[in-house]
């Protein structure tokens, strides 16, 4: 349980307690001078609400002695008790918001302190499953999003979230644009992410960027605007389909990759000079023979691609291997590749 929850039970406690000591003390009153007095009990409960607020308008006051004398004890009691029920409910509000306030603050100097973490733009149906996959890989990430409703399912798990226009550079400055290592727009409108996408590159030329392409007339647009990569669901979703609809085996393969059904990853190993494949051929390492990976492909530091390299393909610094096999073996070549 976190300390805005504690408080946001403890303050409708004090506000349910409050506004219960309230209708009591109405009640009371309101009876009292119904049958003392023998008022209508819309008189009644209009002269009880005058005394516990000391207004005291001065058109109904008790003539009988019974009802002066409730009326003084009513005045003695009421007046106080309801007067100390608001005052509770007032500090419990005050309160609410200092904690309210205090736990800003201390998100904004959490997210100061993030370095290497991901941006995500927009927590629609496409920007919350890149969330949940940045959390499945244990990867720090900021969330910033304009709707306050789409991010509910977030709240509770301490992801930093700025509820905000992700356009604007002052909220990607908040998200620490200038220290991250990837954004991801996800926002529903493509406008927006060539926006977004635009002032990002602007604060950040290294910043690996991934922008959602709604219509596919925009991808030229966002790769424009400074994107590395774009990603258009439409385009992706229709060639899934055409390749179940034609080549159902490749499209199970596929599906049952993603799904890790079949306990096999894509990952991509970035090599620097200081890695044990470092300058070694394919056929000297144990990432064939020993840990049963394939290496699909390897990008040379300036961008070219060799698919199914051969074994005697060099290991160069700054080079990408692309490698699929079990898990378990990819984690042992992460870890050896340190």
């Amino acid at each position: 349980m976190n300390l805005f929850s504690t408080v946001s039970k403890f303050t409708q406690r004090r506000l349910l307690l409050a506004s219960f000591v309230v209708i009591l003390m109405l009640v009371i009153g309101g009876v009292g001078f119904h049958f003392l007095e023998g008022w209508g009990w819309l008189d009644s409960f209009y002269t009880a609400a005058q005394t516990v607020t000391t207004v005291g308008y001065g058109d109904l006051t008790p003539v009988t002695r019974p009802g002066r004398i409730f009326a003084v004890l009513f005045m003695l009691s009421g007046v106080g008790t309801v007067l100390y029920a608001l005052t509770m409910l007032a500090q419990a509000v005050i309160q609410t918001e200092i904690v309210a306030a205090m736990g800003h603050r201390r998100k904004i100097k959490e997210m100061d302190k993030l370095k290497d973490h991901y941006i995500v733009c927009g927590a629609g149906r496409v920007g919350r499953r890149v969330i949940r996959q940045l959390q499945k890989e244990k990867l720090p990430c900021v969330i910033i999003e304009l709707d306050e409703k789409k991010i509910v399912e977030f709240k509770g798990d301490g992801l930093p979230i700025i509820l905000g226009d992700a356009t604007l550079e002052e909220n990607l400055l908040k998200a620490g644009v200038e220290r991250a290592r990837g954004l991801a727009s996800c926002l529903a409108q493509d406008p927006s992410n060539v926006y977004v996408v635009l002032t990002a590159r602007g604060l950040n030329e290294n910043l690996h960027i991934v922008a959602r392409a709604v219509e596919a007339e925009a991808e030229v647009k966002l790769v424009r605007a400074g994107a590395s990569r774009v990603i258009s669901p439409i385009i992706i979703g229709s060639q899934s389909m055409a390749r179940a609809l034609l080549k159902p085996a490749i499209a199970d393969f596929m599906e049952s990759i993603v799904a890790e059904s079949l306990d096999l990853v894509f990952e991509e190993v970035a090599v620097s000079e200081h890695s044990f494949y470092s300058g070694k051929r394919l056929r000297e390492t144990n990432i064939s023979g020993e840990l049963n990976i394939i290496v699909v492909a390897v990008r040379r530091k300036g961008g070219e691609m060799i698919f199914h390299p051969a074994g005697e393909t060099l290991i160069k610094d700054n080079d990408l291997l692309i490698v699929v096999g079990k898990a378990e073996s990819v984690q042992k070549l992460l870890e050896a590749n340190k």
